[in-house]
């Protein structure tokens, strides 16, 4: 059986469905990975996440290294079952943190001295360390530990960025091949990921560097973290005619359903967000015709229709505008949870039909209407 197998290609554009087999299932892609930071999805349950189609989770190496400890992980038999998620995971390998906790970071060629805000302990995660915590997570995807700089961009970091993360990477697949026989999930894939900012001869050398070291899937990085959408997409546009056609490809931290249907059609199959979620915790609610509802809006305290007449989801079926606002506006815990879960279902109804649109060839329609919603 093949690691990644693609089922059908769209005529129109980049597009394709696949699939790639793991050790605890199959991932149909393309796909959305809701976000279990710290081994768990905010209020939801694997069971919820299982019942409305999810099939893999991202879980977050540098917290669950802070929080309990990938020792105390691993002793149980992993983060599969100390969560109680059966199905695939990937988890990333803390190089967000080393831009979105850079006040707290400080990046040597060695790895990056972390000082924790639980104890104010100070702790390097080198390219090897990462691979080692992945590999007591147990998860079936694995990211290599990158650098990158942030925006603005500028190419002087950009490209010393592109060069350590190279370097990064040849120590983590020494280390990974070391290791991962003897660990809680033998068969956990190592995944290279690209960087280079807006920079098109960055992009191409750092995809190139990372296909010279045999990764069977890889990751597009260093996007969204400030810059426009269409910045987000030239960057797809720069690295993607250097993958393989037979590997995956995961967008990180991507983004909007307009977003994601855009990169599709250009060609990436994965992708984590944390928008679903976190707009659940803001009371905004997507839809499936219209723009996304604030619920917190005083012209929905006495609406008593639903959120969304085409949505299946428990909420949709049984609760009115009017009961979901009173329950936020009094901070009661089950409004995030109800939120929660219709936005989540929202993104994984989105894949499976844009799954479906490129098996029956209307992807194109599909990717117009989205780009008439705008959102």
């Amino acid at each position: 059986m093949k690691y990644f197998e693609i089922i059908k290609k769209d005529f129109s554009s980049q597009a394709r469905v696949g699939k790639i087999n793991t050790t605890h299932g199959v991932v149909n892609t393309p796909a959305f990975l809701p976000i279990g930071t710290k081994g768990a999805v905010r209020s939801l349950t694997p069971e919820d996440l299982k019942n409305n189609g999810a099939e893999i989770i991202l879980a977050n190496t540098y917290h669950l290294w802070q929080r309990p400890g990938d020792e105390i992980i691993t002793r149980v038999g992993g983060l599969h079952k100390f969560m109680g998620w059966n199905g695939p995971l990937f988890t990333d390998s803390g190089g967000f943190q080393v831009f979105s906790l850079a006040k707290i970071s400080k990046v040597t060629e060695e790895g990056v001295i972390f000082q924790f805000d639980m104890d104010g302990r100070k702790e390097m995660l080198s390219p090897e360390k990462s691979i080692t915590i992945q590999a007591n997570l147990g998860s079936d995807i694995a990211l290599i530990l990158d650098s990158f700089p942030g925006y603005p961009f500028e190419y002087e970091k950009s490209k010393i960025s592109v060069e350590l993360t190279r370097r990064w990477a040849e120590r983590a697949v020494s280390e990974h091949k070391k290791i991962i026989a003897n660990s809680v999930n033998p068969e956990q894939k190592l995944w290279g990921i690209v960087q280079g900012a807006d920079f098109t001869d960055l992009r191409e050398q750092s995809s190139k560097d990372m296909i010279s070291l045999g990764f069977e899937g890889f990751a597009i990085g260093g996007v969204a973290v400030g810059e426009l959408q269409a910045e987000i997409l030239k960057a797809v546009d720069m690295a993607i005619p250097h993958l393989p056609e037979n590997s995956p490809r995961h967008l990180l931290g991507v983004g909007t359903p307009k977003d994601i249907i855009e990169a599709v059609a250009r060609g990436c199959d994965t992708f984590d967000c944390v928008i679903p979620t976190r707009e659940a915790r803001h009371g905004r609610l997507y839809v499936q015709n219209g723009a996304p509802i604030d619920i917190r809006l005083e012209k929905y305290k006495q609406d008593f229709s639903r959120i969304d007449e085409n949505c299946d989801c428990y909420m949709c079926q049984n609760f009115t505008k009017a009961y979901l606002r009173h329950l936020y506006v009094n901070q009661e815990p089950l409004a995030i949870r109800l939120f929660s879960l219709h936005n989540l279902k929202f993104y994984l109804d989105l894949m499976k039909n844009i799954r479906q649109a490129i098996i029956n060839d209307t992807f194109t329609q599909l990717r117009q209407q989205y780009a008439n919603k705008g959102i």
